[in-house]
């Protein structure tokens, strides 16, 4: 039977010690001001994290595994019901940034529209309440009372939009009184967060709500979605991850044409030309390619990665424009397609803005990066894994992501030589890129140095007005956390 999302009845069962305090009062100070902001107690209290990815970046998508990590930072909601109608009043602790909003249920077949086309907050809390609506199909859901909080920043490479997607789908589950696993739950937040206009992969959504305390995740989405937990090394001192935003604000939404959707589009385009080039069925993604180039193969996964990498070099034909990549025209006969099919079938529903489709280098990254998190999950599992193993694929990850997925920033590439610098074993963006936040190994007893090191040589220097309190949430160290849940002690 697939596990039921928990209720916690204590925040220790969530949080790890050293943040008790913190977030007590934090829990504390949203049920007040939501009883103030609506008239009426709270009923619920549901969260779900944001992540840090360790390793595996811009492959969910093309089916790969990835590896990512729960984070302390996280999104509340807390919530009252009525039966008097199905509005939805949903507010925001910082109101001023987040202005309260209103709607109604719309029937089961429409749910709640959904403006994809403008940048609001409320549409991430839409489309949770869609998703899990479009599962249960209620005559009449209950009215709610929300509160939103968030301490995961917006744009910061941590899944700012899937812990809440993740959180509001919880919150109507919770509020309806519905019966969900942890499976299905994130299974729907997957679909669900594409209501925005984003071409999401599904690795932030399992690491929200899969996560355990005390442990990676390696979340596989090929047949089906399929998480295992990873335990991480136990070496001495004790390895500790630190998480420093670049503040640089990479959103996907306002950038996704030319950054996020396009490289999902590029890899499609390459999975395609693969398999007609190798006589396989015809496929988009390149995990299906290497699930059938290799279906009767005696090599390993990792020999598996090298072989297909260098069949594929030697396949794809020369570009004109000196190693940019194909053109559309390229692109359309290489796969003998016309270009109208090729708008119709990858740059409709999400759109696309590039000159040019860089199908070699996207390949090359995926299929070395897919190969990184076997070995990065073989190595925690080793008995004599060194962190050093583990922080050479982190840092080769980051090579990849720069060089030939072109997904990092000249703000991720100075902290990242900062870090290494100062006893940071590996250093790499992690999520989407092109800003955000970076993650970097290190020991328990080097943290303060790392941080100290990064504030004076990073943020002091490219932000000269940073506050104390703006620099302490822009960096910090954390552990595995646990995922979405209930929290029934208020």
């Amino acid at each position: 039977m697939a596990s039921p999302v928990p209720s916690f009845d204590s925040l220790d069962q969530i949080y790890d010690p050293t943040a008790l305090a913190k977030q007590g009062e934090r829990y504390n100070k949203l049920i007040e001001q939501f009883e103030n902001t609506h008239g009426r107690k709270a009923e619920f209290v549901v969260r779900s994290p944001g992540r840090v990815n360790l390793i595996g970046e811009h492959i969910d998508y093309c089916g790969f595994g990835v590896l990512p990590m729960a984070i302390e930072r996280d999104v509340i909601i807390v919530g009252a019901t009525t039966e008097d109608d199905t509005k939805v009043r949903v507010a925001n602790s910082n109101s001023t940034k987040y202005p309260t909003r209103e709607f109604d249920y719309e029937g089961k077949e429409k749910v709640v529209t959904i403006d994809s086309s403008m940048l609001e907050w409320s549409n991430y809390f839409k489309c949770g309440y869609k998703g899990m609506l479009e599962k249960f199909q209620l005559d009449k859901p209950k009215g709610l009372f929300l509160l939103v909080d968030g301490t995961v920043p917006a744009g910061g490479g941590l899944s700012s939009s899937a812990a809440f997607v993740c959180a509001s789908a919880l919150a109507v589950v919770t509020a309806n009184e519905l019966t969900i696993s942890k499976t299905e739950l994130t299974e729907i937040a997957i679909v669900a967060e594409r209501n925005v206009g984003v071409n999401s992969g599904g690795m932030d959504q399992s690491a929200s709500v899969l996560s355990e305390k005390d442990y990676a995740l390696h979340v596989e989405f090929v047949p089906k979605l399929h998480t295992s937990l990873v335990p991480l090394p136990k070496t001495s001192p004790k390895l500790a991850f630190i998480i420093a935003n670049t503040l640089v604000t990479a959103d996907k939404f306002v950038t996704a044409p030319r950054n996020y959707n396009l490289r999902v589009v590029e890899t499609r385009m390459a999975a395609l030309y693969l398999s007609k080039v190798l006589n396989l069925p015809s496929v988009d993604s390149l995990k299906e390619v290497y699930d059938l180039y290799y279906k009767d193969s005696t090599l390993n996964e990792v020999e598996k990665f090298s072989d297909l990498l260098s069949k594929a070099i030697e396949q794809f034909p020369s570009d004109n424009t000196n190693g940019n990549g194909y053109t559309l025209q390229e692109v359309s006969d290489m796969l003998d397609i016309s270009v109208n099919e090729l708008n119709e079938k990858y740059m409709t529903r999400f759109p696309v803005e590039t000159d040019y489709f860089r199908l070699v280098q996207r390949t090359k990254h995926v299929l070395s990066e897919a190969s990184r998190v076997i070995e990065f999950h073989k190595a925690c599992e080793s008995s004599d894994s060194s962190l050093k193993v583990l922080g050479d694929l982190m840092n080769a990850s980051q090579d990849s992501c720069r060089d030939l997925f072109m997904c990092s920033c000249p703000e991720i590439d100075q902290v990242c030589e900062i870090a290494r610098k100062n006893g940071s074993f590996g250093s790499r963006l992690s999520g989407a890129g092109w800003g955000g936040s970076t993650v970097h190994l290190t020991t328990e007893d080097n943290v303060a140095n790392l941080i100290s090191a990064i504030k004076n040589d990073f943020y002091r220097k490219v932000y000269p007005n940073i506050t104390e309190e703006e620099l302490d949430d822009a960096i910090i160290s954390t552990k595995p956390c646990g995922g979405a849940a209930r929290f029934t002690g208020f």
